[in-house]
């Protein structure tokens, strides 16, 4: 029974995290992608791949322009969706 509990738990981890990839992907597209670029490769705003603080800035700004306070909108989850997309 605790086997059985164990891979149900590790199933449960696999499924969220996929779900959560994908909402990252969709809310990257929503509300980042028209600056950024559809891949995160730069537009109006710089490029993103590799950038390793990403919620930081999301959730407490930072930065110069838009993101020089927290973004409108968005939670820590959706950040870390976010960026866990963008890796």
């Amino acid at each position: 029974m605790k086997r059985f509990t164990i891979v149900l738990a590790a199933l449960a981890m696999m499924m969220t995290t996929a779900a959560f990839a994908q909402d990252g992907a969709a809310t990257y597209k929503a509300k980042c992608a028209g600056c950024h670029g559809a891949n995160a490769e730069g537009k109006m705003g710089p490029a993103l791949k590799g950038k390793t603080d990403v919620v930081a800035v999301l959730t407490k700004g930072g930065l110069k322009g838009i993101h020089a306070k927290p973004f409108n909108g968005l939670s820590e989850a959706d950040a870390k969706a976010i960026a866990g997309f963008l890796k």
